[in-house]
């Protein structure tokens, strides 16, 4: 494994749905406590370098539906109140960072997403939130064919389901960039 070197100016954190309505849920290996806050810490330190700061929620009541054998939501169900897409209290966000609002799993398919990272040169991407193989999985992969540089902060994303977390971390971001946990990102971005 190869030192972590970053420079906060071109780098940006991306966190994917610390939101209302998917805080409540029981996530694994890590709890969503456990996720905003490190994610919260990833953020100070990164916005104190200069870097750029991306929460990135989804309209829970305007997502894509596709007929699937296991939906998400049952596309005929009465919305949810608009508190479900707003940022959980205490993820982090402050003035200044870049909000996005997605309408599937994946924060680049019909945002403005890669437009604000490219307006600020920005190179490589942090990635955290929930799920770790969902949102966070599709974002990945997106941002990989974009040609960005990848760090997958470990310890500051869960997934539903443990196993979950666990391929992907162990098997699918190894291939598209480095695996770190939050202390180890926070040292690169102290340099």
């Amino acid at each position: 494994m190869t030192a972590l070197s970053l420079d906060p100016k071109s780098t940006a954190l991306v966190l994917i749905d610390l939101q209302n309505g998917i805080m409540g849920r029981t996530t694994a290996p890590y709890s969503t406590g456990e996720v905003m806050k490190r994610s919260a810490e990833l953020a100070v330190a990164l916005r104190a370098g200069g870097g750029t700061i991306v929460y990135v929620r989804v309209d829970v009541n305007d997502m894509l539906h596709h007929t699937a054998d296991a939906p998400g939501r049952n596309p005929n169900a009465p919305p949810l109140p608009a508190i479900a897409s707003e940022l959980a209290p205490g993820c982090g966000f402050e003035p200044g960072d870049v909000l996005v609002t997605k309408r599937s799993w994946g924060a680049f398919y019909g945002t403005d997403l890669d437009l604000q990272l490219r307006q600020r040169f920005i190179r490589t991407i942090i990635l955290g939130g929930v799920a770790t193989n969902m949102g966070v999985e599709s974002t990945a992969r997106a941002a990989y064919d974009h040609g960005y540089d990848l760090v997958f902060a470990e310890d500051a994303m869960s997934g539903l389901a443990d196993e979950a977390h666990t391929f992907a971390i162990e098997t699918i971001f190894p291939r598209m960039g480095r695996v770190r946990s939050t202390p180890e990102i926070l040292q690169a971005l102290a340099r």
